[in-house]
């Protein structure tokens, strides 16, 4: 998640500092055979449009422009494993609400399947990692399973308490169409209770499907 500028920033901009401690660097797949190697897919990949992400109850959607490079801030959880080829786009609704794309094309279809496993690990050991810089932060994570779009994409939530008060929720999906993989997040301040997780399902599988 990124430092919270609409949403889930209170937790967040308190964790920014730890997130960047993290050890991954990156992706170090296996050479793949000239051969076996898939061709990325021509064409710019396409992100999301305002109207696509969950819908808020009382504000519509809005959007920044797609950018190349890593998002600044890195966002929690997945910022570490992030290339500097990656493209982003950012979201938010005039409440505490905000959402971001994250796309990243590979040179091969192996690489771009060792990167999704790479994010899929990094978001599942997000909330350990947490509480282990912080004792201050209490964090729980849910799997919500695999859906089958293209190569699939799995979705998680993630819920972060800390000791001042703060609670947010925010929720995560990586997805891959051949040698692109794309993260979409979105987050705001509440508990599992308040995760639009069916709404953010429909997001990934249209996320992943309009790639291309």
């Amino acid at each position: 998640m990124q430092v919270r500028t609409r949403g889930i920033r209170t937790t967040v901009a308190a964790l920014a500092a730890l997130a960047a401690l993290a050890a991954v660097a990156g992706v170090t797949a296996a050479a793949v055979p000239a051969a076996a190697a898939t061709a990325p897919v021509s064409g710019t990949p396409r992100f999301l449009e305002p109207a696509e992400l969950p819908p808020h109850a009382s504000s519509p959607w809005y959007a920044g422009p797609v950018t190349a490079g890593q998002p600044d801030p890195l966002p929690l959880c997945v910022g570490d494993a992030l290339p500097s080829i990656a493209s982003h786009r950012s979201y938010w609704t005039e409440y505490d609400t905000n959402a971001q794309q994250i796309t990243v094309v590979e040179r091969s279809e192996q690489r771009a399947k060792d990167f999704a496993a790479l994010l899929r690990k990094d978001i599942a050991g997000c909330a350990k990692k947490l509480m282990e810089q912080d004792p201050d932060i209490t964090a729980t994570q849910k799997n919500y399973g695999r859906l089958d779009v293209e190569e699939g994409a799995h979705v998680y939530g993630l819920h972060t308490a800390s000791a001042w008060g703060s609670s947010d929720i925010g929720l995560f999906s990586v997805g891959r169409d051949g040698t692109t993989v794309t993260v979409v997040r979105w987050g705001q301040m509440g508990n599992f209770q308040h995760a639009q997780v069916s709404d953010f399902k429909a997001t990934t599988v249209t996320a992943v499907n309009k790639l291309y």
